[in-house]
């Protein structure tokens, strides 16, 4: 009987398969890494704060509806009374100061602010808004108003803590700090997270620091996308950043344009109201002839009224809708002639311009209404998680018994020049337009440098001084 052949058993073992080779940006990632634990780490207090008071900010909306509703809200009447009915009403009950603009209600059932400025007590950047009954033309009461979207006293003061802490100008570098940081912190973040992907994808049944990481590398890559866009938005109205971006728009081409509120009608211009009165029916057109000038025109409600600021101005009539679909239309208007003297359109505006506009309306949670505030909530959220997570896993690096140890130096010894000098002109240039990016990464770096050659230092002394 035959019987088949045994396999050999002194066949030569294959070698091993080859370690897969490092890509090109593998260098990269310890300086990733350090770059990543040290701004995280000092920079993460600014970023808890902008969270915090950002997720204030986000639900001051609905509570500034609740608390002001008195002010803000009327029965429904069958008819309005003439807007320069309602001024005048306003202005028999609030007399001091003189009207900057009128915003007629938008809707049924609201009311019309009739905005008063160089009111005694109130900040030269706010304004005093007189709520007036448009059917009725009865005052609902008065409060301070701050911005272009019409924020009441509570909305205002946590709108300040978010964006200075009530510093002024001083406290406006922490929200620039925090901004300028938190697009390097979700990259580096991302970059870190996929490279390591494959070990930190299982969460569940782990413990410790790596349980900690994993929780930290999911919803860090989840919400990575809407920090760097918050980051982003969030430079273009800070204070060097935001003057830089301002200047490069404007040598683009791209500045916010605006209608020319020249008026028309030459020396006899000045014939038609007095500047800054809300011009009183009976002179000129008067308010409610440039009202329907402007709706001839197509600017539907919500607008803004603004009276003419000398002799030879005209009104100007914007819409205000922030919602989408925006409408940003404004016609200027001779207060002579009711005619319409110059139009802009939002279509009309650059590229630019327009992203800009729906960039800080998304920012401060106006575009899509409640659900761009709950979104920016859950933002915030999780960024708090982030920052928590992060000093735990500091914590847990030490094994509990003291916060971690540093990641390791030498980063910037294992990039190859082909990475580095890049690297380092991508830097500067972003150093250079983002102020508080680049002088606090600078300071990184030299101190960085300096503790690493008094540890090389201190490391050949102990090996010279050891017994041969």
């Amino acid at each position: 009987m035959s019987t088949a052949a045994s396999p050999a058993t002194d066949e030569t073992p294959r070698p091993p398969a080859p370690a897969p080779s490092p890509g090109r940006w593998a260098p990269l990632r310890p300086l990733v890494l350090r770059l990543h634990f040290y701004a995280g780490l000092l920079v993460a207090p600014f970023l808890l704060v902008a969270a915090v008071t950002g997720l204030l900010y986000a639900g001051s909306f609905q509570a500034e509806k609740f608390v002001y509703d008195h002010e803000l809200t009327v029965p429904a009447g069958d008819r309005e009374l003439a807007l320069s009915a309602q001024v005048a009403a306003a202005r028999k009950a609030h007399p001091e100061g003189t009207v900057s603009a009128i915003r007629p209600a938008p809707e049924p059932g609201t009311t019309t602010r009739v905005l008063l400025s160089g009111v005694k007590g109130v900040a030269p950047d706010h304004t005093l808004a007189v709520f007036v009954d448009p059917a009725t033309g009865k005052v609902r009461g008065a409060l301070e108003q701050y911005g272009s979207t019409g924020a009441l006293p509570l909305r205002t003061w946590i709108d300040e803590l978010h964006r200075d802490l009530h510093l002024g100008d001083t406290g406006r570098l922490y929200s620039e700090l925090a901004a300028s940081w938190l697009w390097v912190i979700a990259g580096g973040g991302l970059v870190l997270w996929f490279s390591r992907r494959r070990a930190l994808r299982k969460v569940r049944g782990t413990s410790g620091r790596r349980r900690t990481l994993g929780l930290h590398g999911t919803v860090g890559v989840w919400t990575a996308a809407g920090f760097l866009f918050l980051s982003a938005t969030g430079l273009t109205w800070s204070t060097y950043a935001g003057a830089n971006i301002d200047e490069l728009r404007t040598s683009l081409g791209q500045a916010t344009p605006s209608v020319s509120a020249a008026a028309a009608g030459g020396e006899h211009a000045g014939h038609g109201t007095a500047a800054g009165t809300g011009g009183d029916a009976g002179h000129g057109a008067g308010l409610d002839k440039v009202l329907a000038a402007a709706w001839a025109e197509g600017l539907g409600d919500p607008v803004e009224i603004v009276p003419p600021a000398d002799a030879n101005s005209a009104y100007v009539v914007r819409q205000v809708q922030r919602s989408w679909p925006e409408k940003q239309d404004s016609v200027a208007v001779d207060p002579a002639t009711g005619k319409v003297t110059d139009e802009l359109r939002f279509a009309d505006y650059p590229v630019l311009a327009k992203l800009t506009r729906w960039g800080i309306d998304l920012h401060t949670g106006v575009l899509f209404g409640i659900a761009n505030q709950i979104a920016l909530a859950l933002l915030a959220l999780a960024l708090i998680l982030l920052v928590v997570w992060g000093y735990r896993m500091w914590w847990q690096r030490g094994r509990g018994s003291a916060f971690g140890r540093p990641v390791p130096r030498g980063a910037w010894a294992q990039v190859p020049p082909y990475l580095l000098v890049p690297a380092l002109a991508v830097i500067a240039v972003l150093g250079y337009f983002v102020p508080l990016l680049g002088i606090p990464l600078a300071g990184f770096i030299a101190v960085d440098i300096v503790l690493g050659e008094i540890a090389h230092r201190r490391g050949r002394r102990t090996y010279g001084a050891r017994p041969a």
